[in-house]
């Protein structure tokens, strides 16, 4: 476990204080749980990203494959 010193604006912390003593749970572990949670959306976030790029670099070879595909498929057939 880290020890860590931060400053928070006057208002998150109220926001926070609020919370935590609705919630009737230990400061360190809403936070805990406010950082995991948000490391996570980042995450999926960040890998949307990463594969909305992906999908833009094959796309055109996957149209052109699509493409030639159809055309097998609309080809006459021997009987």
């Amino acid at each position: 476990m880290k020890v860590l010193s931060l400053k928070l604006r006057d208002d998150v912390f109220k926001e926070t204080e609020a919370m935590v003593k609705m919630l009737k749970c230990p400061r360190n572990a809403y936070i805990n749980d406010a950082l995991r949670f948000y490391n996570k959306a980042n995450d999926r976030k960040a890998l949307r990203v990463k594969l909305q790029r992906a999908s833009r670099a094959v796309a055109s070879s996957s149209m052109e494959f699509l493409g030639e595909m159809g055309e097998l498929y609309d080809a006459p057939r021997d009987k």
